[in-house]
């Protein structure tokens, strides 16, 4: 039985109690998309984006693969929503792959992307194929690969209400260029994310580029640094715990992994290893793919009278 072929099985009874389930089975039955139902896929495609700072991949999985099949079956009765539906069903199937790739599933996290380039060149909406080729530009086999994936990505996100989504694909940029040693390239990108970032206002933009926080901006710039072991990583990784104050969130695994190594490699251990240990905690508590990368380039930085932490960090890698 195919599971897209089959709505009313795919949605099942238990997601009938959820507002979206209802919309779903309703649709079936042949009622046409209003505007107030058209919102409510919408806005609901937005919160799973959210959902994803704080939860983990295998609590997400399922709603997100059942809104897109809520989507999908909308689509047909959709009208003169078809364009926001079609949307959102991008962001959605991009956010799917994001968790696909997550969970080691690449051949689904690609299939995923492939289908949200597809809704984004439907509607003509370059933000959503951007999106869709910044996720992918994580999991590319090389950095070539990946380089081309975010020059092309940030030719879709020039214009207004992108600034948020350009400092980050020029972030990432920065960062597969520093891995490759360009420095120069690399240094051009951060300072293009940089100025993007002074426009961006990452709680009025795309629900997918909300967890672009003044922090996480912090971190990517930090991530570039370390890899070059710049002359300012110290001082901007005090500036960033300064920042930051108490209030590091357990939530911000790659925000608070990318702090602890700059603290680390910028000499100042005392910091470094407070924040390693509020990184592994968050990192064992909200395992991730971009977490246990930092898991390891912590550990190795750690002093040796840490070889506890670092070895639980190095767990938390595997």
């Amino acid at each position: 039985m195919e599971r897209r072929n089959l709505i009313g099985a795919a949605i099942g009874a238990a997601v009938a109690s959820e507002p979206w389930g209802r919309l779903a089975y309703a649709l079936v039955k042949g009622r046409r998309v209003d505007t107030r139902a058209a919102s409510a896929l919408v806005n609901r495609a937005g919160a799973l984006h959210i959902s994803e700072h704080h939860l983990t991949a295998r609590q997400l999985r399922g709603p997100v693969e059942t809104h897109l099949d809520a989507i999908t079956s909308a689509l047909p009765y959709a009208l003169e929503h078809e364009g926001d539906l079609s949307i959102a069903a991008g962001e959605t199937a991009a956010l799917a792959g994001w968790i696909a790739w997550d969970l080691g599933d690449h051949a689904a996290a690609r299939s995923y992307y492939r289908v949200t380039v597809a809704c984004a060149d439907a509607v003509g909406h370059p933000p959503l194929r951007a999106l869709a080729l910044t996720y992918a530009s994580y999991g590319a086999a090389s950095p070539v690969r990946r380089l081309e994936l975010l020059t092309q990505a940030v030719t879709d996100v020039r214009g207004r209400g992108n600034a948020a989504a350009a400092a980050w694909i020029h972030a990432r940029h920065a960062e597969e260029a520093a891995a490759i040693g360009d420095v120069t390239a690399s240094l051009r990108a951060l300072d293009r994310a940089r100025t993007a970032y002074e426009y961006a206002d990452h709680t009025a933009e795309q629900a997918w580029v909300q967890f672009m926080t003044p922090a996480r901006m912090d971190s990517l710039v930090l991530s570039v640094y370390g890899q070059l072991a710049h002359p300012e990583l110290a001082e901007t990784a005090d500036l960033a715990m300064r920042r930051l104050g108490g209030e590091l969130s357990d939530a911000g695994v790659v925000v608070l992994g990318d702090l602890a190594a700059a603290l680390l490699a910028g000499g100042d251990i005392d910091q470094g290893v407070h924040v390693a240990r509020r990184f592994e905690a968050a990192a064992d508590a909200r395992p991730n793919t971009m977490g246990r990368a930092r898991a390891l380039s912590v550990a190795d930085r750690l002093p040796d009278h840490e070889r506890d932490l670092a070895a639980q960090l190095r767990t938390c890698a595997a």
